[in-house]
């Protein structure tokens, strides 16, 4: 017989009476179908679009806790379906199932509702083999689980520790999945709250409920939870850690479990093997020839930024020598296609080191359009105000000073007018 508990809202409620849903997957977590009757609608509204409703009963399991929640459908009396989206719990007690379908079913109808195993069963395998990783840093570091996420692909815990060592994650990766091949029994139990104390749990929870609900791996783990979880720990099938991050209140570890496992193991296989035929190595030797070909991009780095000062000094000289001096002054306005911005900036830092008086008005339409305007220490423009008004005048914006100003014009149409239009303000012909 369907049990329901009832509690009073209050006067405000104007009387009015909730049910609290009947935890199916509390007893059996590998109920897939169950029937149960609709006791309240929720109605769509701008904040949630979909309809909700509420069953005495359900095998539904909400997002709490870290696990998220199962999906599956609904089929009334008719054998219309409605796929169910999402499962919440709230604070009342109350468990809603948010439908994707244009009606909701009437309140007092039965409906039939089966729930996505699969997802179910990876969650059941995720859940469990945290439980049995959070146990086994406390059995080796005593660092307790603060926090546990479940996400799509992966799944993480925040340890309480100010530090953790990669020898630390291999050792509690090894007694976890030993624990995974003994198949230790995995029971499920309920206590009375003032029985926690005597029980040893690793983690006393918050709430305030007079009964609990227990995760008991035989003789390795006990805490409360109200999750789904594998009757034996081989069904979890192994448990992987993927990476270590320091947070702010301790360190991530980042785990996968069972399929979940060995979908991302494949991933991985698949692309070492990929980057192992890319270097013609063993995919063991990846490393290293990463290594290798980092160093070699560094090496050419260096090389091609020497090579690059040595042509933007000689181009410096061969343009200085080029150039007349008008006025007391050499003006050198260019624009180029085939350097970038900092091809320009080194160019006129060049021009304005090797000789006085000079006046660099540079552009670029390579990659992000660009100008540098610059002059010889000393000089009597102000290159940053002339930068300024070019920029206002054709659309762009830079950091500018008197000697050296640099920055971005929006059109690549537009650099040769501005740097003709600034040489010939600075010749005095504008």
């Amino acid at each position: 017989m369907t049990k329901v508990l009832e509690f009073e809202m209050g006067e405000a409620s104007c009387g009015n009476r909730f049910r609290m849903t009947e935890r199916l997957y509390y007893h059996d977590p590998f109920l897939y179908e169950f029937e149960g009757e609709v006791v309240e609608l929720v109605p769509a509204s701008e904040i949630n679009p979909r309809h909700g409703v509420v069953l005495d009963r359900t095998a539904f399991y909400p997002t709490s806790g870290g696990q998220v929640h199962d999906t599956g459908w609904f089929a009334d009396a008719a054998g219309a379906k409605s796929r169910v989206a999402r499962v919440e719990e709230l604070e009342d007690g109350r468990i809603v199932h948010y439908l994707e379908a244009e009606h909701a079913p009437e309140k007092g109808s039965r409906l039939h509702g089966v729930i996505d195993d699969a997802r179910r069963r990876d969650h059941m395998q995720q859940h469990s083999g945290q439980h049995v990783l959070s146990a086994a840093f406390i059995r080796l570091f005593e660092m307790p689980t603060v926090s546990f996420h479940m996400g799509d692909e992966t799944c993480s815990i925040d340890l309480d520790t100010p530090a953790l060592s990669a020898e630390q994650v291999v050792e509690a990766e090894r007694l976890a999945n030993q624990i995974v091949q003994e198949n230790r029994p995995v029971a499920i139990k309920f206590i009375k709250r003032e029985e926690v104390v005597s029980l040893g749990l690793r983690k006393v929870p918050v709430v305030d409920k007079a009964e609990l609900r227990l995760i008991d791996i035989q003789d390795f783990d006990l805490t409360a939870c109200g999750g789904t979880h594998v009757r034996g720990t081989g069904q979890i099938g192994c448990i992987l850690l993927r990476k270590v991050e320091k947070v702010r209140q301790g360190w991530r570890v980042e785990f996968v479990c069972g399929q979940r496992a060995v979908g991302i193991a494949r991933k991985d296989y698949a692309a070492l093997t990929e980057a192992g035929g890319l270097f013609s190595a063993h995919i063991w030797d990846v490393p290293a020839q990463v290594r290798k070909a980092l160093e070699d991009v560094k090496v050419a780095r260096k090389s091609g930024e020497h090579l690059l000062e040595e042509l933007s000094e000689f181009q410096a000289t061969r343009l200085l020598a080029e150039t007349a001096t008008v006025a007391g002054k050499k003006v050198i306005a260019k624009v180029y296609a085939d350097r970038d911005a900092a091809g320009i900036k080194l160019l006129a830092q060049k021009l304005t080191r090797l000789e006085s008086n000079v006046v660099a008005l540079l552009g670029t339409t390579s990659g992000q359009s660009a100008l540098v305007f610059a002059q010889s220490p000393g000089g009597t423009i102000d290159a940053g105000a002339l930068l300024k008004e070019t920029l206002a005048k054709f659309g762009g914006r830079g950091g500018v000073n008197k000697d050296f100003a640099q920055g971005g014009l929006a059109k690549p149409e537009s650099v040769e007018p501005a740097v003709r239009e600034a040489a010939a303000r600075v010749e005095g012909r504008n």
